[in-house]
């Protein structure tokens, strides 16, 4: 799982995060992303624009959603219900959390 999620970074930003790990919880999943940002984020937060940064990483997570919802639906088997990202500048880490279909409610994993 954590791999897919480090592969979509890497395509959308050109750069992955250096450390990950995902959580899976009953119906929750959550992936912890460290070491995320590319030279320019870098360049705008030390110049302090860590809004900007914030603001055009949801952007483009809001464009990309459902790329990272199909992956986990297809690794898990399991619909996802509802996906949010949440990038935090210091400390440097990214979240992502999806709220799953209940696993009773899925069927057989595929």
């Amino acid at each position: 799982m954590t791999n897919a999620i480090v592969r979509l970074h890497r395509q959308h930003y050109g750069k992955g995060p250096t450390r990950s790990k995902s959580y899976l919880a009953g119906d929750v999943l959550v992936c912890v992303l460290a070491d995320l940002f590319t030279p320019v984020e870098r360049t705008l937060l030390a110049a302090g624009e860590g809004e900007l940064v914030r603001y055009a990483r949801n952007a483009v997570h809001d464009a990309v959603g459902r790329e990272f919802r199909d992956a986990v639906e297809r690794i898990l088997g399991r619909r996802v219900v509802t996906f949010t990202s949440q990038v935090l500048v210091e400390p440097e880490v990214g979240m992502q959390l999806f709220i799953l279909e209940p696993a009773s409610a899925a069927g057989p994993a595929a």
